[in-house]
This record gives structure tokens, sequence and C-alpha cells, in this order.
């Protein structure tokens, strides 16, 4: 016969019941706690760090895929989960007007050719340029706005282009312009659930993409900041003023669009 000592014989009654519980149980049982604000606080870093990494892996293997398939923007995927309709039709860069590509880089990205996926002069004088309001333009390349387009959401934050840039940088290091200018051109948004030149030219001028006037390109084009209120079918006086400074630029800038031509 032995005897306990006084101390081990008189344990806490919480105490004799997690010596009597399984390790599972004792984990339960902790988790049953409240939790505190540094652990509530913890909880929400370890949730954000997995979101990240998630979203990093996500670009990563979507970026190689979108060079093989055809690419789904964010905005694309957000109507056909809140069952709106979606029309596009995925054409090949070969399977449209030149004339697009080349009015759409004159109006969005002349130095689309040049730069890495970034134009970071461009950067620079909007970022010098902005009042206690912010900048008043994005200076968003093609790489840009293809970024956004499949892997961020709509509206101007100073997050977004934060996480915008180095997709950007991604992209246009393992794409090609030609496939750059293809998938940008296949996303892009031209109306209310209208999605890629095919369907815009069918949508606002009853043809093909590849039959495409340049008149008609440099209005698709102009429509493109701002394609909810701008319809190229019947321009405003603005935005057909627009298409015509375009339509008379797209010539001096034929001789920077090289890389369009495989």
């Amino acid at each position: 016969m032995f005897s306990l000592n006084p101390d081990e014989a008189k344990l806490a009654p919480e105490e004799s019941d997690m010596v009597s519980l399984k390790p599972g149980a004792i984990r339960a049982e902790r988790e049953r706690k409240p939790m505190t604000a540094s652990r509530l606080l913890r909880r929400i870093v370890q949730i954000g760090a997995w979101g990240i990494l998630l979203w990093v892996a996500a670009v990563f293997w979507l970026g190689l895929s979108y060079a093989l398939i055809p690419p789904v923007s964010t905005l694309m995927l957000g109507r056909w989960l809140t069952l709106q309709p979606v029309t596009r039709d995925f054409v090949s860069l070969k399977e449209i007007s030149p004339h697009l590509s080349l009015a759409v880089m004159t109006s969005e990205d002349s130095l689309f050719c040049q730069h890495s996926g970034v134009d970071w002069q461009a950067i620079r004088e909007v970022v010098e340029a902005a009042d206690e309001d912010g900048p008043a333009r994005g200076a968003s390349t093609i790489p840009m706005q293809t970024a956004k387009n499949l892997f961020l959401w709509p509206g101007r934050s100073y997050v977004r282009k934060g996480l915008e840039l180095p997709v950007a940088l991604y992209l246009d290091l393992i794409w090609p312009k030609t496939k750059m200018m293809e998938n940008y051109l296949n996303i892009a948004e031209w109306g209310d659930g209208i999605f890629g030149a095919e369907a815009a030219a069918r949508a606002y001028f009853r043809k093909s993409v590849k039959d495409l006037t340049r008149r008609e390109a440099a209005l698709l084009a102009t429509a493109l900041p701002n394609p909810l209120v701008r319809n190229p079918a019947r321009p405003s006086r603005s935005h057909a003023a627009r298409a015509a400074t375009i339509l008379a630029r797209m010539e001096s800038a034929a001789p920077y669009a090289g890389c369009l031509k495989d």
C-alpha cells in the first residue's frame, strides 16, 4: 500500500478532469474556451496569409494555362455566378482585324511593344502629378489591364494597383506580345454582358471582328475606358471625336506595332 502526496490528492476539479481526458478531448476542451483578442488576431492573420498564398498560386498556374486555353475574366465569372448572361466568342489574334489591334494599342498603350508590362515613366508622371484627391489617371498598360481583368477587381485603389504591377510583369514575362493582345481583346468588356472583340463586333456592327473597318476599330477601341456608357454603333460627339483622333494617330503608330505581327 502507498499513500498519495497531499498536494496530488488536492487537484482542482478542472485539473482532475483534464487528467482523465484523452489528448483529442483535451484539445476540444481548450477550443471551447472563449477566444481572446490575440488569438482572434492570430487566426485572422493565418487566414489572410493562406488566402494570399492561394491567390499567388492561382495567378501562377492560371497564367501558364491561359497561354494555351481561353481565359476567363473575374467580371465574366461574377456574371456566371449571379446567373447573368455572358456573350463571348474566343477568336485568335489572326482572326481579329489588325485595325483593331492597332487602334487599341494606339488608344490604350502606345508603348505596348517597348515596355515589359509596366510603363514606369508613365506611372512616375502620374504619381508626381497627383493631388490630395489622388491620381487623375491610372497609367495602366494593356498587361496591367489584362492582369486586373483576369485576377483582380474593378475600381480604383492603391491596393489593387499594387497587386496589378507584379501580375502584369509576370504575364508579360511568360506570354509573347501577340498572346497578351489576343487575351486582352478576348476578355475586354464592351457592354453589358458583352466580352471580347468578336462579340462586340457582332453586337455593334453586325459583322465578324476580322471584317472591321479602320473607323469601326477606332470606335471600339475608344469605347473601352467606359464600355457601359459608350456605344460604338451610336457614338456621342465626344466619343466620335476621340475615335477620329485615334484614327489619325494609327498611321504614325503602325511602325511601333511590329510586336503584333507573328
